[in-house]
């Protein structure tokens, strides 16, 4: 183990040398190393990123949540929209059908998305306000987490009473230093009583709903100030949550079986609606995310190609440079596995510098593009990882050769030249 050590500080120092000796040579030889490891890691990094905060918006969904809807996640909207815009809203009558009938569902909740509002509060106002009108499941199925305050009561849901839950950017605005829970607001022309304000979601621009923005009311509250039932101004969505235990496509097949009798479809007709899941939308971004990854590999491996080539040289070089050194050794008794390993390393080295620099300006760079775009974009310890063992890799590739040269040598015939 000394010996290994000894070596290995004594690869350092030549590497090192190398470097100091022939800095343009050097440089230009480890530019492949670093532009390769560059594109490879920077580009999986970013798309790490924008994964990671696509999946966390996401996730408000629910993994065990089906969502009925005109059209299908999983496929390109363009494909067939007329087919799909023809298609009836999910309504209150299907929602109902399913708290009814529904022998897999835990829960189920009907929400309409309005906008165009304004929402005041003394001297400070909201225009285009986000409304949301939902069943009283709804936070049940969503898991919303209240920054202060209370959510509905049954009773005040029922009676369609004039309460209203804010999104944590919307209280902010309209109250700014003071408490606002129990003052009275103005929506629809009339005083809403605020119960409660929402936590913050953050920075997350890939949020499904940005709840920060968001005015929540109950479904009874919210229909008797518009018209629930018109489509060109009322978004809609319908949340089916699965029993603990119960598989989604069983629950799928449930909904659809309900549905179907609610909307008097025939055997033989095809359904007017889609049942959508988590799933799907991950399974369409994966395909992107794996195209994205494949070309930041494609061209970082024609970069490491060509520096593991320019490594490689250096390498021959500095055996030639080295040849007495290298008779003296082994004529001293210094075994081939020694000599070999001496310049392995040594190529390991001087790779893992390139690729040092190569992870150091993703990092730079990542930074920087995260100072321009609404969400962070980070340099994961794995992917660290993979620039550095991409990096040794390279090494061993390029350095073994000249190290294989370097031990084969007779050391007479290296002293001599």
């Amino acid at each position: 183990m000394k010996i290994f050590f000894k070596i290995v500080w004594e690869s350092l120092n030549q590497a090192l040398g190398s470097l100091r000796g022939n800095k343009i040579r050097t440089f230009l030889s480890l530019l492949g190393i670093t532009i390769g490891i560059f594109c490879i890691i920077a580009v999986k990094s970013a798309v790490d990123s924008l994964q990671e905060n696509i999946v966390s918006g996401f996730n408000e969904l629910g993994s065990d949540v089906i969502y009925l809807d005109k059209m299908p996640w999983g496929e390109d909207p363009g494909e067939n929209y007329w087919k799909y815009a023809k298609r009836p809203d999910a309504s209150l009558e299907d929602f109902e059908a399913i708290k009814k009938r529904s022998k897999l569902a835990e829960n189920a909740s009907y929400t309409i998305f309005t906008g165009g509002k304004t929402i005041k509060f003394q001297s400070s106002s909201l225009s285009n306000a986000f409304i949301m009108g939902s069943t009283f499941e709804y936070a049940s199925i969503q898991n919303l987490k209240l920054q202060e305050g209370r959510y509905f009561s049954t009773n005040e849901y029922e009676t369609g009473a004039n309460k209203v839950i804010l999104g944590y950017k919307v209280y902010n605005e309209l109250f700014k230093s003071l408490d606002g829970i129990g003052r009275e607001v103005k929506l629809f022309g009339q005083d809403f009583q605020v119960i409660g304000y929402l936590e913050s979601e953050g920075d997350n621009a890939f949020n499904f709903i940005n709840f920060d923005d968001v005015i929540w009311v109950g479904f009874n509250t919210v229909k008797k100030y518009i018209n629930v039932k018109d489509e060109s101004s009322v978004g809609r969505m319908l949340n089916i949550k699965a029993k603990s235990g119960v598989d989604l496509e069983e629950l799928k097949g449930e909904t659809a079986s309900i549905i179907r009798a609610v909307r008097r479809l025939k055997p033989m007709e095809d359904s007017n609606f889609a049942l959508n899941e988590l799933s799907m939308l991950s399974q369409v971004l994966d395909s992107v995310f794996k195209v994205l990854n494949f070309a930041g590999f494609l061209i970082g491996v024609f970069a490491l190609v060509v520096g593991m080539f320019s490594v490689a040289n250096i390498m021959f070089v500095s055996v030639k440079e080295r040849t007495s050194i290298i008779g003296i050794k082994k004529a001293l008794g210094a075994k081939r596995f020694i000599i070999l390993l001496e310049f392995l390393i040594e190529a390991v080295i001087l790779c893992l510098i390139g690729g040092l620099i190569g992870l150091l300006l993703v990092f730079i760079t990542l930074k920087l593009i995260s100072l321009a775009i609404p969400f962070a974009m980070t340099l994961s310890f794995s992917n660290i990882l993979i620039g550095v063992l991409s990096s040794v890799i390279v090494g061993i590739i390029s350095g073994i050769l000249p190290a294989l040269q370097a031990s084969g040598m007779d050391p007479v015939e290296a002293i001599r030249s």
